[in-house]
């Protein structure tokens, strides 16, 4: 794949242009932070004013969700008045283009941004095609420009490239009778070289222009990417810090005269509430927000006028000090199109530059009581019909839902299982199995979705829950080896973020909340089938390939002996559905009482 440090050249649509009689959206709102004649010329003559108002609309993390996400996934919590909360259905890009489209209305100045994870994990009416089905869908919702995420690289550098410049999949070929595009949209991967010619991969910025009106957008991923995907998704790639990044581009688009720059950021942060309104500025400025975004935008150069984050799947309109002390606005959208965020960003004609004092930000529930978009309806039918041999086969059957939240989670527990189970057909010696929590995607809900009936899981729904394609692996450990995997859930990498792995019946023990580090999970508490674990004994164990590379920072994970190598992870979830489920006797929960929590 060639490398470019260049900005995108590539084909852009022709910007729909809105009568300029709509005016100025928030010209009275800003005129507090203004000069008295920022919005108006003088003498009655028809010069441009010197500020003008530009439109940022923006989400993040829409995991090619199509289609209403289900269950939990596909709500948002309201703070209300009185300090209770309630939940909103969210969610679908019918609804996201309706929203989108109504948000533009009245702003002929609007750009549209996202910040990573537009594709990958995704449902099977998307993952099925490669996400082309996404790809276009982004091109119908007029996105401008987007950051690449970690998810963009799941099927690696190549996959990625194709999806940017369009082509056939080299293995599947073409879907349909007409050539795949690609985006028309530049994907920006700032942060990301290749390895031999040290250049990123794809354009590290993009300047939006109008008339003259200039805004630059730099886009990063995480640098821990190589940390949470496949060995082979990141082959050949170099992931850089993303604040020098950042800084570095800041200067490059300074000197090509661009002043008014705003960087999209595939990291993230976790507000105080869960909320999607909640003020994460009202205990202090940024005060309501924790994770790595804080330190990430404390230390971008004053330079940068407003951050666009996602990953953790998070809803944030926050303020953070930049190094120079001054507030800076950093938004994240939660995720699955959910919600998306509307910034007024107020350029100086005269300065070149965002006047900072006035930048307003909220996010906006993707509510479901819009009319859909006939065009992204006919889009899913075609897309769902090509898809419905595949994703309506039923594979089991459920009494209730089966959710994926919480720190274990029913549907981890279920994966575990079902892992477990296959194990022991693969080596009747196999012991246990573990389940990483950032790879159950989706729950299971008992109200049918299609005409497939209540309590019917469908190989689509199944497909939505596993989508990676990894496959189920058996490895030796000791059993010193083994509480040491279960210590790294709460030390090293995952020491401030933990990553509790789901586990499969029989493996009972006490995670202690109260404690710090390693010493969280309580040794002594460590069972199997009621029996302490012996550290001197060998313990065969199930995992999927990515945690069998030591991904999610389990390296201990990646030192198992005796390998063996099974089938992919969702057939083996399909299979023990089927196994142990009917219409007349369906699958009860998991109670996820396993592990037991100290807090």
């Amino acid at each position: 794949m060639p490398a470019t440090s260049q900005p995108y050249q590539g084909r852009r649509r022709t910007y729909r242009l809105v009568a300029a009689a709509a005016g100025l959206a928030t010209a009275g709102a800003l005129a507090a932070a203004l000069p008295a004649d920022a919005h108006e010329s003088k003498g009655g003559d028809h010069r441009p004013s010197r500020y003008q108002d530009v439109q940022l609309l923006s989400f993040n993390d829409l995991h090619g969700n199509l289609e209403p996400p289900s269950g939990s996934s596909g709500r948002v919590s309201e703070l209300q008045a009185d300090g209770t909360t309630k939940t909103i259905d969210a969610g679908g890009v019918e609804y996201l283009a309706t929203h989108l489209r109504e948000a533009r209305k009245g702003n002929a100045y609007s750009i549209t941004a996202a910040g990573g994870d537009m594709v990958g994990a995704s449902p099977l009416i998307s993952g099925l095609f490669h996400d082309e089905p996404t790809i276009e869908a982004l091109n119908k919702l007029d996105l401008d420009v987007t950051s690449v995420g970690n998810h963009e690289f799941d099927e690696g550098a190549k996959e990625l490239a194709r999806l940017q410049n369009g082509g056939c999949h080299p293995t599947d070929g073409c879907y349909t009778d007409k050539k795949f595009e690609g985006a028309d949209f530049p994907y920006l991967a700032a942060n990301v070289l290749g390895e031999k010619t040290g250049k990123p991969i794809l354009a590290p910025y993009w300047v939006w222009k109008k008339k003259d009106v200039k805004i630059g957008f730099i886009g990063v991923t995480l640098e821990d990417t190589p940390g949470v995907v496949s060995a082979d998704g990141v082959k050949g790639l170099k992931f850089k810090d993303e604040v020098e990044t950042i800084n570095k581009y800041a200067k490059v688009l300074r000197k090509q005269g661009v002043k008014s720059i705003v960087a999209l950021i595939h990291e993230g942060g976790l507000p105080a509430s869960g909320s999607y309104n909640y003020n994460c500025d009202s205990p202090g400025a940024g005060d309501g927000i924790s994770g790595p975004i804080v330190d990430i935008a404390k230390n971008i150069t004053p330079s940068v006028d407003a951050l666009v984050t996602g990953h953790t799947h998070a809803a944030y309109v926050c303020t953070i000090p930049d190094p120079a002390g001054k507030p800076r606005m950093v938004t994240s959208a939660a995720s699955f199109g959910r919600l998306y965020t509307d910034t007024t960003l107020t350029y100086d004609r005269v300065t070149g530059d965002i006047a900072r004092t006035s930048v307003k930000s909220a996010n906006h529930v993707v509510t479901r009581t819009v009319a859909k978009a006939p065009d992204m309806t006919e889009l899913i039918g075609k897309w769902n019909t090509l898809a419905a041999p595949v994703g309506n086969r039923a594979i089991g059957y459920i009494s209730a839902d089966v959710p994926s939240t919480g720190t274990e989670s029913p549907m981890g527990d279920l994966i575990a299982d079902a892992q477990l189970a296959y194990g022991k057909e693969l080596d009747p010696e196999t012991d246990l199995a573990l389940m990483n929590p950032g790879g159950v995607r989706a729950g299971l809900t008992y109200t049918a979705k299609g005409s497939e009936g209540d309590g019917v899981v469908t190989y689509a729904e199944g497909f939505t829950v596993q989508p990676f394609s990894n496959t189920v692996n058996l490895q030796d450990f000791t059993g010193a080896q083994l509480i040491q995997v279960l210590k790294e859930q709460v030390s090293g990498v995952n020491a401030s973020a933990t990553k509790i792995l789901q586990p499969s019946s029989g493996l009972t023990y006490t995670l202690d909340l109260t404690k710090t580090g390693a010493d969280r999970v309580v040794t002594d508490s460590v069972k199997l089938n009621g029996s302490a674990i012996d550290p001197a004994a060998t313990y065969r164990v199930a995992t999927n390939s990515f945690l069998a590379g030591g991904g999610d920072g389990f390296t201990t994970l990646g030192q198992g002996t005796n390998d063996l190598v099974g089938i992919d992870d969702l057939a083996a979830l399909a299979q023990f559905l089927t196994a142990n489920s009917s219409a007349t006797n369906p699958i009860t929960p998991p109670a996820a009482d396993r592990i037991t929590i100290v807090s």
